[in-house]
């Protein structure tokens, strides 16, 4: 998947696509907070993006309180946003249910 940096047209687009997810300031990360039934529920999700990280080798920041996680994606290499930070968001969506 494509590291290349992508246009502002293109994260509008593919943000379109992604429910919750809000484009940072800078336009060079997106954001999005998930809350799950308890703390299981929300390590579960996040043993699932941790897996999905190492097989893509592009690795999230969050931050996890019991039931909430909170997640930004960036690509510090492209020193901004890429396909796989859309692809990464969609299955983070799909993985939370």
């Amino acid at each position: 998947m494509s590291r290349t940096p992508l246009t502002r047209e293109e994260i509008t687009t593919a943000l379109a696509a992604l429910s919750g997810w809000a484009l940072s300031e800078d336009h060079k990360s997106i954001r999005k907070d998930f809350k799950f039934r308890d703390f299981n529920t929300a390590f579960a999700f996040m043993t699932r993006i941790a897996l999905l990280a190492e097989k893509l080798d592009h690795h999230p920041e969050w931050f996890n309180v019991y039931n909430k996680v909170e997640i930004t994606l960036t690509t510090h290499s492209a020193k901004g946003l890429t396909a796989l930070d859309m692809r990464m968001a969609q299955l983070a969506n799909e993985y939370a249910g």
